[in-house]
């Protein structure tokens, strides 16, 4: 575990540098935003001082950032809306990007709708998106070195081989799905030799969903093109529409394409009949994608929070087979699939799995630890009275950690910010493991000398925190405040 810490620290000052360099002031704040990002293993840190932020990323796939790095400055140049980066040290596995903030069009998405009804600012918003895409695959497209595309130059016969593969396997299988092996092989090249027939020199972002969307402003900047390389049009704006949490309306998806093909338009002669002819099938590639994403996470890796998506994937294939006929016979594929919408085991995972319940509180030490309400025995207590008092003062005697002159106090110490880091960092992968290992109940307490002040505080900052957390309901009591009344 030393090596760990060392290594952590040794990176967290590569970042802190090409702040430094960068800004020509050092960092006075450095927070963790998450553990991973998807499931990729970067690390992604918030670095500012009171004049400026930045993004900084660890990440030990040389490839990936390589083409992150070259994607990036390449379609900044172009003037598209991706982050700036302002700085790289690609040996390390580092570098710092331009902070867009914290809400994806995913997050704007989920709390501005009501089931099928979405507001309007949502849909301008995806739009807006929408719209940009050709540039990206068009525009910026045309002289993009795509020597550096990792794993693959393009998408050809090998990635759709692993695509296909990654649902057979770790879908269907895993799913006891029943299905004719060589009978659905046969499907697959039928499918593949069809998909590669349409038109394909051009940038395919390959990841272009909600939540590699970020809103600035109420305007569109996009992230997480570093798997990008050679395709075809069809295959991105299948991704947004089709992407299965988003659950959007068939007939918002009907008007964002339209919307799409408009913007094309000013940038390819390609009909509408050419486009619409291999779409669909790109869509049913694209579902299949990512229901082996969901298969490999939730039933191989047993994350059970990853199978929380499979019914609105399920719901896209229903969508599938009720309303479009592709220009190509798949028996064996079809029927596989409506073996999947049948399914009763596909069914019975078909609601949300069992949250983890994340209990979160504050207490004195003068009065002796907590009690697990839980039964469960197991989690952390953390010793906050290390930390800057500002119960000795005379102005914060009568406030909480929950006012925000108190914040505001706290929040200006290093000190705090670095120990909130380390426990975000320990928090974050034990919320991970016990999500992947079934666990229903995880205790976190904070103490400090009279459990008003620090300890509050800090249980705030936490839940706020794992609040953002897929598959997790968080539980916040602060002992001593109950007891005062407060």
């Amino acid at each position: 575990m030393a090596v760990i810490f060392v290594l952590t620290n040794r990176l967290m000052d590569v970042l802190q540098q090409l702040f430094e360099q960068h800004f020509h002031a050092p960092a006075t704040t450095v927070r963790p935003l998450q553990g991973e990002l998807g499931g990729s293993g970067r690390k992604i840190i918030r670095l500012s001082n009171p004049s400026a932020t930045a993004i900084g990323v660890l990440y030990d796939v040389r490839e990936e950032n390589v083409a992150f790095l070259e994607f990036s400055r390449h379609f900044h140049k172009h003037g598209l809306p991706v982050p700036e980066i302002y700085g790289d040290a690609i040996d390390q596995g580092a570098y710092l990007e331009q902070d867009l903030g914290d809400v994806t069009l995913f997050d704007f998405l989920s709390g501005n709708r009501d089931g099928a009804d979405i507001s309007p600012q949502v849909v301008e918003a995806y739009r807006k998106s929408v719209e940009i895409l050709p540039r990206f695959q068009i525009e910026a497209g045309r002289d993009l070195n795509y020597k550096v595309c990792y794993p693959r130059a393009s998408f050809d016969r090998q990635s759709i081989a692993w695509d296909l593969n990654y649902f057979k396997y770790y879908f269907l299988r895993l799913a006891g799905v029943p299905f004719n092996e060589q009978a659905l092989e046969d499907d697959f090249g039928r499918l593949t030799k069809f998909l590669l027939t349409a038109p394909r020199d051009y940038f395919l972002y390959r990841d272009f969903q909600s939540r590699n969307i970020m809103l600035v402003e109420g305007q569109p900047w996009f992230v997480d093109y570093q798997g990008g390389r050679k395709g075809a049009l069809q295959y991105d704006i299948a991704s947004i529409l089709f992407d299965a949490k988003a659950d959007l309306p068939a007939d918002l998806r009907l008007r964002l394409l339209d919307h799409y093909l408009d913007a094309l338009s000013r940038y390819t002669d390609m009909s509408r009949e050419t486009f619409l002819h291999h779409y669909y099938a790109f869509v049913y590639i694209r579902v299949m994608q990512a229901l082996g994403a969901y298969g490999f996470r939730g039933f191989y890796e047993r994350k059970a929070h990853f199978l929380a998506s499979v019914p609105y994937a399920l719901k896209n294939v229903r969508w599938l087979l009720h309303n479009v006929e592709l220009p190509i016979a798949l028996p064996t594929l079809t029927e596989a699939m409506r073996n999947m919408v049948g399914s009763e085991k596909l069914q019975s995972i078909a609601t949300e799995p069992d949250k983890l319940t994340i209990r979160i509180g504050s207490f004195s030490f003068h009065r002796g630890l907590p009690k697990d309400e839980s039964g469960h025995g197991g989690g952390y207590i953390f010793d906050a009275r290390s930390l800057p008092n500002p119960g000795r003062e005379d102005r914060f005697k009568p406030l909480t950690g929950k006012d925000a002159p108190v914040a505001e106090y706290l929040n200006r110490e290093e000190s705090v910010h670095q120990y909130l880091a380390h426990v975000l960092s320990l928090v974050d992968a034990s919320v991970s493991n016990y999500q992947s290992r079934g666990f229903k109940n995880l205790s976190v307490a904070f103490g400090c000398t009279g459990g008003q002040h620090r300890s509050v505080y800090l249980a705030e900052q936490l839940a706020k925190h794992l609040s953002a957390k897929n598959g997790v309901e968080v539980i916040v009591w602060h002992r001593e405040l109950e007891r005062m009344g407060l």
